[in-house]
C-alpha cells in the first residue's frame, strides 16, 4: 500500500496529534488477556520458529527501521524463539487481484520454513471497495490461508490477528466501516478453524494518536502489536509495552531474510 513516514516530530493529522518517540522511553497499559494455548519453550529441541505473516504494518511501514513489530517481538521473547518477518507491503487476503498475498515468494517462503507459530495480520488492504466488493469470497479465502499453514509437516500452531483499528476517515481507500464487517469474518474464520485469535484490534483502538496516516502505527503502536502477540504466544502478561530507547542491543532480532 502506499506509504510515506512521518517525521519524528509533533504533527497535526485528521484533528489528531501524532507525537515523535526517538530517543525516549514510551510505555501504554495494555489489558490483560489469557491465551488459550501458549507455547512452552522447554518443549522445543530449538528455538521456537514464529513467522510473521501480513502486509506493509507486519513488514514494517509505519514504524522506523527496526521497530517494526516483529523486530520488537524478537526483542520481547528472546533467544528460545527466533521471528522471521514475511510482510509484503500491499497484499491482501482474499486471492482476487493482483496483489493476493497468496502469490508472493514471500508465502512460499513462509510455508518453506516450515515454522512452529504462524502470526497473520493480513487484511487491511482488502477494505479497499474495489476489493471488497469481492467480500462473498473473504470467509473461504482466509479458512483456506489458515489451513496451508495447519496442514504443513511442522503442525505450527496458527494465530490470527484482529486487525488494527483504521482512523476515521482511513486513506488510500482503506476505510473503518469495511474494516467491521471484515473483523466479523475474521471471528468466524478463528472459530471454524479452531485457532486463537489475537485482538490487536482492541489493544489499539484507544491510541488513534499512534497511527502516522491513519492505517500505519507507529514505533510506540508497533510495541504494543508485539506485546498483544507475545502475550498470546507465552501466556504471560508483560502489562505494558515499552519502546526500547534508540541505539538499545537487541536479544535478537527478526530475520530479513526468510531462511
Amino acid at each position: 500500500m502506499p506509504f510515506a513516514l512521518l517525521p519524528n516530530c509533533a504533527v497535526r493529522n485528521a484533528g489528531l496529534k501524532f507525537f515523535g518517540i526517538a530517543c525516549c522511553i514510551a510505555s501504554i497499559f495494555l489489558p490483560a488477556e489469557s491465551p488459550a494455548r501458549p507455547l512452552d519453550p522447554g518443549s522445543h529441541p530449538g528455538p521456537i520458529k514464529v513467522a510473521c505473516v501480513g502486509a506493509s504494518i507486519t513488514q514494517g511501514h509505519g514504524a522506523t527501521p527496526g521497530m517494526g513489530y516483529p523486530d520488537q517481538l524478537q526483542r520481547i521473547l528472546g533467544g528460545k524463539w527466533k521471528v522471521s518477518n514475511f510482510g509484503v507491503s500491499g497484499t491482501t487476503m482474499m486471492r482476487v487481484g493482483k496483489q493476493a498475498y497468496w502469490n508472493e515468494a514471500a508465502c512460499r517462503a513462509a510455508h518453506d520454513w516450515q515454522p512452529d507459530a504462524v502470526v497473520i495480520l493480513l487484511g487491511t488492504n482488502d477494505t479497499r471497495p474495489w476489493i471488497w466488493k469481492n467480500h462473498a469470497e473473504y470467509l473461504a479465502d482466509c479458512r483456506a490461508f489458515i489451513e496451508s499453514f495447519k496442514n504443513l509437516p511442522s503442525h505450527p500452531q496458527v494465530f490470527i490477528c484482529r486487525l488494527p483499528p483504521v482512523v476515521p476517515p482511513g486513506n488510500y481507500g482503506i476505510n473503518p466501516a469495511n474494516l467491521k464487517e471484515e473483523l466479523t469474518l475474521i471471528d468466524q474464520a478463528a472459530q471454524d478453524e479452531s485457532i486463537d485469535v489475537v485482538d490487536v484490534y482492541s489493544a489499539l483502538l484507544p491510541h488513534p494518536e499512534l497511527f502516522v496516516d491513519r492505517i500505519h502505527p507507529n514505533n510506540v503502536g508497533a510495541a504494543i502489536i508485539a506485546h498483544t502477540v507475545a502475550r498470546a504466544l507465552t501466556g504471560q502478561d508483560s502489562g505494558e509495552a515499552v519502546v526500547p530507547p534508540a541505539g538499545s542491543p537487541p536479544t535478537g532480532s527478526a530475520s530479513a531474510a526468510h531462511s
